[in-house]
C-alpha cells in the first residue's frame, strides 16, 4: 500500500492515526461485550474504518455527513462521545433516540450527521434535499451520503443519483464496495466491471480509489469537497474495501472463501498506516503501545458509565406525544370579506400565500413549473416565485419526498405535488418509515406536505382515480387533511404547510373546476383535526369527508323531511372524535360514507370507536356505506356503479328501518 503525504505534516498525520485507532478499539471491546452477552447485536466495521476516518476528517464541521451501519469512525471522529453512542446502542433513555431504535438509526443536528433507516437507499434521497438547502441559500457547503454496493440496486440510489444530477446538487455519493450484501456477493448483485462506471449514465464524475488507504480517501474528498462547494455538482466515489467480520456478528462469514480473508488481512488500513508511520518516524512500538494503553482505558470506563444510565420509562402517553413535533396550532380567523372561487383555485391561493409567507418554503412535482402542474394549480408560479423554489422534478416520487426531508432538516420548508395520488406508491417507503418516525426516533421535525389529487369521478380508472388516505391514517406521525369545500381546501392547506410535522393532504380531482364557493381573502388557517357540523338533525348522523359530504348533501336536499346531521370530518388524522361522540348522543343511529372501498377503509376505524365509546348512545348498528372492494373501473357506467354513492339511499333506508 503507498501512501503519499503530500504537505500533510507530522502532528496531521499522527492525528489521522488516533481517529483511525480509537474505533478499531472500540469494535474490539464491543465484540468482548457480545461474546459475553452483555450486548446483543453488532455490526462491524473493522476493516474498513479508513474510509469513515478519512472521509470525515475531510469534510467540514458544518457539512452533513449521513452514514451506515458500519461507519463507527464518522461519529468518533465528529467527536460524539462514546458514553452516548453505547447508551443508544443499548437503548437507555440517554441515547439518541432514548431507547426507541437502536444502532446508528439516528440523527444529531449537533454534530451534523444523519443516520440511516433499515431500508437501504432513501438517505440518498435526503442527502439531496439537504444540499439542495445549502443551494438555495448560497452556502458554499458538500454534503457526504454514503451507500454500500449492494443498495446501488435499490430505485432509491438511482432516483438520488439523477435528482442531484439534473439539479447539480453538491453531493458526494460514496460507496463502500466491501464485496458482499450480507451473503451475496458482488457477482450476484450488479453485471458492470466498476460500481463507479454508472457515474456515465448520469453524465457525472465518477472516481474510484482504495478504501483502505486513509490519505487517499481524505484527499480525494477533501479535493472534491473543495471544488464542489463552489462548482455545485454531484460526484460519485467508489471505494474499493472488504468486510472482515459478517453482515452482523450472528451471520456469520463461511460463505466468504478463507482466500479473501488471507488477501485483505494484508490490506488492513490500520496496520499498513501504522507502520508507515513508523517509517515516517512519527510513531515508535512503544507510543503505540501507551496509545493503545490510554483508549483502551477510556473506552472501558465509558462503555460501564453507558451500561449504568438509566432505562426508559414506559409512559404511553409520551410515546404518542412524541411522535409528532411539538406544534400547537394559533388558528388564524379569515377576513369579513370573501370572493367566489373554484375548488382549484382557492387550492392555488393557499400555495401562493404561503410562498409569499415563508421565504424557505420549496414546491416540487412533476411539470409544476412552467407547465403549471397537470391540473394548472401552479400556473404562473415560476414568474413570481423563480424555478430555484418551483421546482419541475423528475419522475422520482421517492427522491422527491426524501428531498423534502432533507429540505426540511437543513431549514426549509417542502411541498410535494403527487401528480396523482395513485403515484404515491412509489414513494411510500419515504412517507411511511422516514417522514412519519423520523421526529419519534430522533427528535427532528418533518416539515413536508404531500398534496395528493385523489378520488373517482371522471372515468381516469385504476391507476388514476383511487381513494387511498387509508393507506396513511394508520401509520402514526402523519396528519392527514381532507377538504370538501374551497374555503376548508385553502385553510386546510395554509395550516399543513405551517405545521412542522408531515401532513398528506388529500384534494379531489372532481371538485377542482366543478365545485364553487365563497373562499374568504387573505391569509387564514383552518384548524386540524376539527370537523364541522354542516347540518343537524334529530334522527341520524351521516359522519363522511370529501366527495362524500357533497354525495350527503344532495341526499338531504332531496329528502327535505330526512331530519339528519352531517358532519365532515376534514381531518382524518388526527380527527374529531369530541364532534362525532356529540352526535351520536343526539341522533343514537349512526351512517359512515366515503368514496374508499369497503373493506378496511378509514370508516371501519370510526366505527369501532363509535361501537367501543358511545355503545349506549346507539338505537342501530353504525352502518357504513362505501365504494365495492374492487379496483376502480374505467367505464363510466361501471364507475357509477362502484361508487358508494350508488347505495347511499339504500344504506340510510336500512339504517332508518333498523
Amino acid at each position: 500500500m503507498q501512501f503519499h503525504r503530500g504537505d500533510k505534516d507530522d502532528k496531521f498525520l499522527l492525528n489521522l492515526y488516533k481517529k483511525l485507532l480509537y474505533p478499531r478499539l472500540v469494535e474490539e471491546k464491543m465484540l468482548k461485550l457480545l461474546r459475553q452477552g452483555r450486548i446483543g447485536k453488532w455490526f462491524s466495521g473493522i476493516g474498513q474504518e479508513a474510509i469513515a476516518v478519512g472521509s470525515t476528517l475531510a469534510m467540514h464541521n458544518d457539512e452533513y455527513i449521513l452514514p451506515m451501519h458500519r461507519n463507527l469512525g464518522v461519529f468518533t471522529s465528529r467527536g460524539i462521545p462514546l458514553k452516548k453512542l453505547v447508551a443508544q446502542w443499548q437503548g437507555k433513555i440517554t441515547g439518541f433516540t432514548k431507547g426507541r431504535d437502536r444502532s446508528f438509526h439516528f440523527g444529531t443536528q449537533d454534530y451534523k450527521i444523519i443516520g440511516m433507516i433499515s431500508h437501504l437507499g432513501p438517505q440518498m434521497a435526503l442527502a439531496d434535499g439537504i444540499a439542495l438547502a445549502d443551494v438555495l441559500r448560497q452556502r458554499p457547503n458538500a454534503t457526504l451520503v454514503y451507500t454500500g454496493e449492494g443498495a446501488t440496486s435499490e430505485g432509491d440510489f438511482h432516483e438520488a443519483v439523477n435528482v442531484a444530477a439534473v439539479w447539480n446538487l453538491p453531493v458526494i455519493f460514496l460507496i463502500e464496495n466491501n464485496g458482499y450484501g450480507l451473503s451475496t456477493p458482488k457477482s450476484e448483485q450488479f453485471s458492470c466491471k466498476n460500481l463507479v462506471d454508472k457515474a456515465v449514465g448520469y453524465g457525472i464524475e465518477g472516481i474510484q480509489v482504495d478504501g483502505n488507504n486513509i490519505l487517499e480517501v481524505y484527499d480525494t474528498i477533501d479535493r472534491i469537497a473543495t471544488d464542489i462547494r463552489q462548482n455545485p455538482r454531484p460526484v460519485l466515489l467508489e471505494c474499493i474495501t472488504f468486510r472482515m467480520r459478517g453482515h452482523e456478528e450472528a451471520s456469520g462469514t463461511k460463505y466468504v472463501p478463507q482466500e479473501l480473508f488471507e488477501e485483505w488481512e494484508k490490506k488492513d488500513p490500520l496496520s499498513n498506516y501504522e507502520a508507515y508511520l513508523i517509517e515516517q518516524g512519527i510513531l515508535t512500538s512503544d507510543s503505540i503501545i501507551d496509545l493503545k494503553i490510554k483508549n483502551k482505558r477510556d473506552i472501558e470506563l465509558e462503555v460501564e458509565e453507558a451500561f449504568n444510565e438509566p432505562e426508559p420509562a414506559a409512559d404511553p402517553h409520551h410515546e404518542e406525544a412524541d411522535m409528532y413535533f411539538p406544534f400547537a396550532q394559533q388558528v388564524t380567523e379569515p377576513e369579513h370579506s370573501s370572493t367566489e372561487k373554484r375548488y382549484l383555485d382557492a387550492i392555488s391561493e393557499g400555495l401562493d400565500l404561503a410562498m409569499q409567507k415563508y421565504p424557505n418554503l420549496v414546491l416540487m412535482g412533476q411539470d409544476i413549473a412552467d407547465y403549471g402542474g397537470a391540473f394548472k394549480i401552479t400556473d404562473g408560479f415560476t414568474a413570481k416565485y423563480g424555478k430555484e423554489r418551483v421546482r419541475n422534478t423528475p419522475i422520482c416520487e421517492s427522491a422527491i419526498v426524501g428531498a423534502g426531508l432533507g429540505l426540511s432538516i437543513n431549514g426549509y420548508k417542502a411541498v410535494v405535488e403527487m401528480q396523482f395520488a395513485d403515484f404515491v406508491t412509489v414513494g411510500f417507503n419515504q412517507i411511511v418509515n422516514n417522514l412519519a418516525k423520523t421526529h419519534y426516533r430522533w427528535g427532528e421535525k418533518a416539515d413536508v406536505v404531500i398534496r395528493m389529487p385523489t378520488g373517482a369521478g371522471t372515468g381516469a380508472g385504476p391507476f388514476h382515480s383511487q381513494s387511498n388516505e387509508a393507506w396513511f391514517t394508520k401509520t402514526p406521525g402523519l396528519k392527514i387533511v381532507y377538504p370538501a369545500f374551497p374555503a376548508d381546501a385553502k385553510g386546510l392547506l395554509l395550516a399543513a404547510i405551517e405545521d412542522p410535522n408531515p401532513v398528506l393532504y388529500f384534494e379531489h380531482k372532481y371538485l377542482y373546476r366543478s365545485l364553487t364557493a365563497p373562499v374568504p381573502d387573505g391569509y387564514y388557517t383552518t384548524a386540524i383535526g376539527k370537523a364541522v357540523t354542516l347540518k343537524k338533525g334529530e334522527k341520524f348522523t351521516i359522519i363522511t369527508y370529501g366527495l362524500g359530504v357533497h354525495w350527503a348533501l344532495d341526499y338531504l336536499k332531496n329528502n327535505p323531511d330526512s331530519d339528519a346531521t352531517l358532519i365532515d370530518l376534514r381531518t382524518l388524522q388526527p380527527w374529531d372524535k369530541e364532534t362525532v361522540a356529540k352526535a351520536v348522543r343526539t341522533t343514537g343511529r349512526v351512517l359512515i360514507l366515503h368514496e374508499d372501498t369497503l373493506t378496511n377503509g378509514f370508516g371501519a376505524e370510526i366505527s369501532a370507536w363509535i361501537g367501543e365509546h358511545c355503545f349506549t348512545d346507539l338505537d342501530a348498528p353504525v352502518m357504513r356505506c362505501a365504494s365495492l372492494d374492487t379496483a376502480i373501473p374505467m367505464s363510466k357506467i361501471l364507475e357509477e356503479d362502484f361508487l358508494a354513492k350508488a347505495r347511499l339511499a339504500q344504506t340510510i333506508d336500512k339504517l332508518l328501518k333498523y
